[in-house]
């Protein structure tokens, strides 16, 4: 069988497709005859290759996989002995990526292969970092989604637009193309369905280039298989993990706004506290001499009548100040974080440049 090196024109950039897969037995050969059905069409622009990444599935995408990995050109099959979810399946297709360009596609073509050119064009002609494909920016569609399923989705990937405040809609979506080095170099954790919000994290620590795309994201074929398959349930569960990650790109706002609301609720209560004081003051003219001691009269009445303003309006001022300290603790810690993060990217970037130059 011809190799990568047989077939590849090295006048054309390659481009590695990433096809993480878990118990997709149904649908594997035939969505991989597909995608090749489309990735024929652009030869004369690309050389391709195609990697399968089994995250230890218990039927036999196995065997389909590696049978495939025989007959197709460019195509390679990795395994994971057991499932070990999204994060590191997309982390092992990262780490044996050959090509200039990188794109991730889900098996289950939710996103039609005709996208690999809109994201390619797109990567190529803005010089970006990264482009994602979503369906939940202007111009993007949704067919055939459980409407759960994409309230969930829409809802989390709102939150996290506003908490970012990053001009992007589609943070959980993995349909994505980036630059080979950018992605291969970038320093990721997380082993779950996060790991795409993770990535988008990082890349505006590093001041990537990250733009969206409108796209389309159809269910429909899931539809006609009768059930939704395990792996789309598990996306769900990642939905919830997203909320999570919301919190990671300005976690200092979270404490502010809460420490903020709380603050105006306690001064309020203050405030009252204060009126109500100022109208007593003057009855307690026959009772005692000097300003201190109406005063105290005054405030120990307002108590009398009414003790528990004193209680929650003073227990709501030092929540409210705990609050905002802990928002500028973690904006001091978000910033060192940031930095550190970045130095580290460019130390490990120049020690594989350096241990590739000494090859």
């Amino acid at each position: 069988m011809p190799t990568l090196s047989d077939k590849i024109d090295t006048k054309k950039p390659l481009v590695t497709i990433i096809l993480p897969a878990y118990n997709e037995e149904a649908i594997l050969e035939k969505n991989v005859s597909l995608l090749y059905d489309y990735l024929s069409t652009l030869d004369n622009l690309y050389n391709w290759e195609v990697l399968i990444i089994n995250d230890g599935s218990t039927d036999s995408t196995k065997t389909i996989a590696d049978s495939l990995a025989d007959t197709k050109n460019n195509l390679r099959s990795y395994h994971h002995i057991v499932n070990r979810n999204l994060g590191t399946a997309l982390r092992t297709g990262f780490k044996h990526s050959k090509g200039k360009y990188v794109i991730v596609l889900d098996i289950d073509m939710s996103y039609s292969p005709d996208h690999i050119e809109k994201l390619l064009s797109k990567l190529v002609s803005a010089q970006a970092d990264m482009v994602i494909a979503s369906p939940y920016m202007k111009g993007g569609k949704n067919t055939a989604v459980p409407r759960l399923r994409l309230l969930l989705s829409k809802t989390v990937n709102y939150m996290m637009r506003k908490s970012s405040r990053l001009n992007i809609y589609t943070f959980t979506g993995m349909v994505r193309a980036y630059k080979g080095n950018f992605i291969r170099s970038l320093n990721t954790k997380s082993s779950t369905f996060d790991i795409n919000s993770e990535i988008i994290l990082k890349a505006y620590i590093l001041r990537a280039r990250v733009i969206e795309i409108p796209a389309h994201l159809d269910w429909s074929e899931q539809i006609k298989l009768g059930k939704i398959r395990t792996s789309s349930l598990r996306i769900v569960k990642g939905i919830f993990n997203g909320l999570a990650n919301s919190f990671m790109f300005r976690p200092y706002m979270f404490f502010w706004i809460l420490g903020l609301v709380i603050f105006i609720l306690s001064i309020y209560i203050i405030i009252w506290i204060f009126i109500n004081t100022y109208s007593a003051y003057p009855m307690t003219a026959e009772l005692a001499q000097g300003f201190e001691d109406r005063f105290s009269l005054a405030v120990s009445e307002v108590f009398r009548q009414r003790p528990y303003s004193f209680i929650v309006g003073g227990t709501t001022m030092i929540i409210s100040l705990q609050l905002l300290g802990l928002g500028f603790i973690s904006l001091q810690k978000k910033r060192y974080f940031d930095e550190l993060f970045h130095l580290n990217s460019a130390i490990l970037k120049a020690t594989k440049k350096k241990g590739k130059s000494t090859k």
